[in-house]
């Protein structure tokens, strides 16, 4: 499977020019940046935010009851989501008053045994907005940082700080078209896509601007062994996504990991869009500086 999608890739690249490689990244990035801008027109923020950053509460009961019915049994309520996890059904809550809060929590704790309750506050959730936002913002400063201090040259070093962000921007896309929140795990999920990101165009730019013979055997060696990294680790997200997401079917004893469905399923599709970006926008950037400060070229 990764010979041929290697062998597919590298085939494409060939047999198109440089504007033509840009424009499929470019054009899924607009959209991107499209469906960002109307969650925020929508929501007030670009993606979706989970309770760690809005505040709420999430209660686990023990019941044999299920989800649907426990969803609809406490509609009067703002509840947002229930699912079962084993023997265990979670049920999550968006904001409200001390009041609604309190009858709530009667109402739960009179009705089923072995309760857990889970509150943030809206000042809490906005302390951790923050800080998420510095997280991704400083640990994309720094790999830009890093990334020049390698290269010292302007196009191939805003080739990969470009490609990473358009990942993480996709990504981000990808979270409000698919109804996954950002949680604490899917912020955790974008800080490591720029170091999965960072990781497949730094082997790309060093093999074409440091490395021996024509572009295009470049990219071709560069291509085999960065599409064998990524699609290895994606063959390793793709397992933990399923362990995570359907054990309940193996065993109703074992609880789905949410947390760990959504950091796999984003980095899932970030790694997707990272071998669009990589091996698109950022080989066509790097084929045209090459092609734009080449000796034959300058003296033709």
């Amino acid at each position: 499977m990764t010979f041929s999608l290697t062998e597919s890739l590298d085939s494409f690249v060939k047999k198109h020019d440089n504007r033509q490689l840009l424009t499929i990244p470019i054009a899924v990035f607009v959209l991107s940046i499209l469906v960002l801008a109307f969650t925020f027109a929508s929501t007030g923020a670009p993606v979706k935010l989970g309770m760690e950053f809005k505040g709420g509460t999430m209660i686990a009961v023990t019941t044999s009851d299920s989800a649907l019915s426990i969803e609809a049994k406490y509609s009067e309520y703002p509840i947002i989501d229930a699912r079962s996890a084993g023997e265990r059904v979670v049920i999550q809550f968006g904001p409200m008053d001390g009041k609604v809060q309190r009858a709530l929590e009667d109402d739960i704790t009179a009705s089923y045994s072995d309760v857990e309750i889970k509150q943030i506050g809206a000042v809490y959730g906005t302390a951790l907005q923050l800080q998420a936002v510095k997280a991704v913002i400083l640990s994309f400063l720094g790999m830009a940082a890093v990334v020049f201090l390698i290269f010292r040259t302007t196009v191939p070093s805003l080739a990969v700080v470009a490609s990473a962000f358009s990942d993480i921007i996709i990504a981000a896309a990808f979270m409000n078209i698919a109804g996954i929140e950002l949680s604490l795990g899917t912020v955790a999920a974008l800080l490591m896509l720029i170091g999965y990101s960072v990781d497949s165009d730094i082997l790309l730019t060093t093999r074409v601007l440091k490395r021996r013979g024509t572009v295009e055997e470049k990219i071709s060696r560069a291509m085999h062994t960065g599409i064998t990294m990524t699609t290895t680790t994606l063959a390793a997200l793709v397992v933990m996504y399923v362990v995570s997401t359907y054990s309940y079917l193996i065993s109703s004893s074992l609880p789905q990991m949410s947390m760990l469905s959504d950091i796999s399923i984003v980095l899932i599709f970030g790694l997707a869009a990272d071998i669009m970006n990589t091996w698109l926008l950022n080989t066509g950037l790097l084929r045209w500086h090459v092609e734009r400060t080449s000796p034959r070229r300058r003296r033709a």
